[in-house]
Formats: structure tokens, C-alpha cells, sequence
């Protein structure tokens, strides 16, 4: 018997928050046939930044992949919305763009994202694992530390 996605959340300690609305004009998830376009998640909570601020250098890095872990555990609570609250419906991570706060002479922003890539490899095992692209950026909505976008799909 296999477990469920809500199973493998609470084993590993995850509660998913409640979305926020939309601070613009956009929804936190499109779907276009089986595939779900996901907005942007930030290193928030409620609706204020958890983790602010630019990553450092590599004395830094462990807050950048919690902030990046945070930010998949909001992708993952507008996902379940997305699939009418069951996670189960989910066949997998197709692509993940991470963007980290950070000045331009840090080279570890994979790192970082490595939080967010991650939770989605301990949450569905193998069909969380996607291809991903990981950006230095100058700002990120609220002064966050990161923001993550992903591409899932649908059991068909």
C-alpha cells in the first residue's frame, strides 16, 4: 500500500498554510489541460516575510534553503487548492524556477534552492524530481529572500 501525500506531509512535520489572495492582477495556479502553471511563492507567512533579506555568502546558505524549503511549502498549499485538496491527484514536478535575493558575486543560489527542490523529492519521491533553473536576483516581492515558480502535472 502506498502512502498518501497528506501521510508523507505529516510524517515529515509539514503543515500547509492557508493562500493568501492575490496581491495583483493573477491567480496562484492556471491549468491548461493536465499541466497546473503555479504563481510565484515567496519566503512568507501570513503574509509577511519570514526570511528578508539578500543571502550572504556561504555562512548564509542554510537560511537561503529554509527560505526556499518555506517557499515550496506555499507551492505545495496552492497546489492542493489547485487539485480540489487532494494532493494524490499530482503526477509530478515538471520544472522549478527558483529566484534568490542575492548579491551578484554569490554563486551558491542553486544551493539555496536545493530547499525547495528538496521537499518536492521528500514529498512525491521520484515524480518530484524536475528540472529546474536557479537565479541571483536584485529584488523579490517584500524584500523576501526567495520566491519559486513551478510546472506540475495531473494523474491522468
Amino acid at each position: 500500500m502506498t502512502t498518501s501525500i497528506a501521510d508523507r506531509l505529516r510524517e515529515l512535520g509539514v503543515e500547509l498554510p492557508s493562500l493568501p489572495k492575490p496581491g495583483g492582477s493573477y491567480v496562484p495556479f492556471r491549468r491548461h489541460g493536465d499541466l497546473l502553471f503555479m504563481a510565484g511563492q515567496t519566503s512568507s507567512r501570513d503574509g509577511k516575510a519570514v526570511y528578508s533579506g539578500p543571502v550572504q555568502g556561504a555562512d548564509d546558505i542554510e537560511r537561503g534553503y529554509a527560505a526556499a524549503r518555506l517557499c515550496a511549502v506555499n507551492m505545495l498549499a496552492a497546489l492542493k487548492e489547485a487539485c480540489d485538496g487532494d494532493l494524490d491527484r499530482v503526477g509530478g514536478c515538471l520544472k522549478v524556477n527558483g529566484y534568490v535575493l542575492a548579491p551578484p558575486t554569490f554563486e551558491s543560489v542553486p544551493a539555496v534552492i536545493n530547499g525547495a527542490s528538496d521537499l518536492l523529492v521528500e514529498v512525491f519521491g521520484d515524480a518530484g524530481r524536475h528540472a529546474r533553473t536557479a537565479i541571483g536576483v536584485a529584488a523579490l516581492p517584500r524584500h523576501t529572500t526567495v520566491e519559486i515558480e513551478a510546472t506540475f502535472f495531473l494523474k491522468s
